[in-house]
């Protein structure tokens, strides 16, 4: 290969002579702009492959991000109008308590006018509730207070449950407080519209339950006078 570096433009001149030395520098650049020709071309056709898929990936992705944007605000929709239907029910349920209240402090007015004995000093025993728990014997009770006439002042006092029922086949009455860890202290109340008490206790195994006997115990303060109120409510036959 050393013949090569010592090879001049002047040997190839007196070699080949000017004119076939033309038609081999032609030659040889001809098949040099071929070859470049073909890599720049197959290399071109590379670029352009590369540039379609990564066209098409592109357009894929703004197709999903379309479908995502088009689920997003149906969601959003779906969402705004279950809110406003929430919305809508908790109006509706207002109104119905607020037409109960209503009708309650009504009957509560007429009440006081033909049964006095039903009100203690216008608090009334609105509703009583014996459910049963998961565990035997178990139960929940709720007591809600009312107080129906227009005062300021709030009515104090506290409530007394006792069980009425058979025991040994014989007549026989537990107070609340023995079948549970319930105290006077929890059982009182203090409101001026109403009051809800609850609680829960555990039936012995050899007493049958027949009626609750449900007491409002009002006692004498300096802004009220002592006030008792008894009801018996009998106990529920689905417990």
């Amino acid at each position: 290969m050393n013949w090569l570096k010592s090879l001049t433009l002047t040997d190839l001149h007196r070699q080949f002579g000017a004119f076939r030395l033309l038609i081999i520098t032609v030659f040889a650049l001809s098949i040099v702009a071929f070859c470049a020709y073909k890599v720049g071309h197959s290399y071109q056709g590379y670029q352009d492959t590369i540039i379609a898929q990564q066209k098409q990936r592109l357009d894929k992705l703004y197709q999903m991000n379309e479908v995502a944007r088009t689920q997003i605000n149906t969601l959003l929709l779906e969402l705004e109008i279950e809110r406003l239907a929430n919305q809508k029910a908790q109006n509706a349920l207002r109104l119905v308590e607020d037409e109960h209240f209503s009708l309650r402090k009504e009957l509560a007015f007429y009440e006081k006018i033909m049964a006095p004995e039903k009100t203690a000093n216008g608090v009334i025993i609105d509703d009583v509730e014996i459910t049963p728990t998961a565990s035997a014997n178990h139960y929940r009770f709720r007591v809600v207070l009312v107080q129906q006439q227009q005062s300021k002042r709030y009515a104090k006092g506290y409530i007394a449950l006792k069980l009425k029922g058979s025991k040994n086949q014989r007549p026989a009455s537990i107070d609340i407080t023995n079948l549970s860890t319930l105290d006077k202290e929890a059982l009182s109340f203090s409101f001026q519209y109403f009051q809800v008490i609850e609680g829960a206790f555990t039936l012995p195994d050899d007493f049958i339950p027949e009626s609750v006997d449900v007491s409002a115990i009002l006692p004498k303060g300096r802004w009220q006078k002592y006030h008792r109120l008894d009801e018996t409510h009998a106990w529920p036959t689905n417990t």
